[in-house]
This record gives structure tokens, C-alpha cells and sequence, in this order.
């Protein structure tokens, strides 16, 4: 698996995680549908491909500011909860930063 393929896969575990568990629904709203497929469009899009680095580390900021806004405060409440829902994926995410 590409390390392109492998943040698809956290991010996505991310946004579920979140709407499960902080919007108290086990379907994706809309809104969140389209956040993971704007994640997926922009990293299959990324420039530096599988060298990239963490978004937050990263020289371009490919996302638009309303949807960079919802990523983090996605990533801002379930990172940390990662570690207890899928611990080798949020290490690995943390090692690959």
C-alpha cells in the first residue's frame, strides 16, 4: 500500500470516527461525504506523491481554506482518539509526520 493510499484509509477512519462518535450518526452527512472526497481528490493530486510530507509540514496548501477548517477540526477531535479505535494506523500516521 502507498503512503498516498494509507493517509486515504486514516482519513477516512478519521471522519467516521468523528461522525460516530461526536455528531452521534453512523452515516456520513453530506457535508462530511464531501470533505472525504475533496481529502481523496487532493491527495491523488498531490504534488510530491508518495514523498509527501505531513499537510500540516506541507510548502503548498492544496485545500481550500472552508474545507482546511473542517479537516482540522475533524483531525483536532479524533486524532488523539485514533490511538484507542486503530492504534497501528494513528502510530504509524504519527511516525510518518
Amino acid at each position: 500500500m502507498t503512503k498516498i493510499e494509507r493517509e486515504k484509509v486514516v482519513v477516512e477512519k478519521m471522519i467516521n470516527l468523528y461522525c460516530r462518535k461526536n455528531l452521534n450518526t453512523h452515516e456520513l452527512p453530506e457535508e462530511y461525504r464531501e470533505l472525504l472526497q475533496y481529502a481523496h481528490r487532493r491527495l491523488d493530486s498531490c504534488k510530491f506523491g508518495n514523498n509527501k510530507p505531513a499537510c500540516k509540514r506541507c510548502p503548498i496548501h492544496c485545500y481550500k481554506p472552508t474545507m482546511r477548517e473542517k479537516i482540522r477540526a475533524v483531525m483536532r477531535w479524533a486524532g488523539p482518539r485514533m490511538l484507542f479505535h486503530d492504534p497501528i494506523a494513528a502510530i504509524r500516521h504519527l511516525l510518518n509526520r
